[in-house]
């Protein structure tokens, strides 16, 4: 819609681990403990990413899961300009399942999750239902988990979030750039809530690029 490139430092980081080398190995060791890869790495796979998306004519970018601390954050605003920052949240307990309940294809690479959450609203407020990401039949027999979804893992994960990820949000605060937009369901529930709070039509590419 807004005819930028979507980056995922998970994404990346994942294809350094699958390139073999010792660099790979380093990172392996990081992930499977639930630990956040150290911001040199994270920069390092970032810059290389947006150089070669400069190189194609590619105009701006959304960024995934960067940046997690306030070091990478203070980095990135000296190297480009941030419009908007949009802080997704979600329930902790639902958080949890979702992640438990990731699964990925081992031949095809699709993402999936087997997870379905039905949980009472907080503070009076409506249910949260998030139905499964089911595969398709082809793939049902393939699935894989990742070795760094389990629940040790993903609370750890959790609490260096909160302890690292926290005042990222308070930088951006400061700065008039942060929006929160709490989660109210899955993607059916959640995906037009979010377009109606970025001011964006999804009808329209043109005005949503501008």
């Amino acid at each position: 819609m807004l005819r930028v490139p979507h980056i995922a430092t998970g994404d990346l980081v994942r294809d350094a681990l699958a390139s073999p080398g010792p660099f790979s190995e380093q990172l392996a060791e990081i992930v499977n403990n639930g630990k956040l890869v150290s911001d040199e790495i994270i920069i390092n796979l970032l810059s290389k990413r947006l150089e070669e998306g400069a190189e194609k004519g590619e105009l701006g970018f959304i960024l995934d899961g960067f940046p997690r601390t306030i070091r990478q954050a203070e980095i990135l605003e000296g190297v480009t300009d941030i419009d908007l920052v949009i802080n997704l949240k979600l329930r902790e307990e639902a958080l949890l399942a979702k992640c438990l309940g990731r699964r990925m294809c081992s031949q095809c690479g699709g993402n999936f999750n087997v997870a379905s959450i039905d949980m009472e609203g907080e503070n009076g407020g409506p249910r949260m239902y998030m139905p499964p990401l089911l595969p398709p039949p082809q793939c049902e027999s393939k699935l894989i988990t990742r070795p760094d979804d389990t629940e040790e893992v993903v609370k750890e994960r959790l609490r260096v979030y909160h302890d690292l990820c926290e005042p990222v949000e308070d930088f951006y605060r400061a700065r008039g750039k942060l929006l929160e937009f709490n989660l109210p369901g899955g993607i059916p529930e959640s995906w037009p809530k979010l377009l109606q709070a970025l001011n964006l039509d999804p009808g329209n590419e043109r005005s949503a690029a501008a």
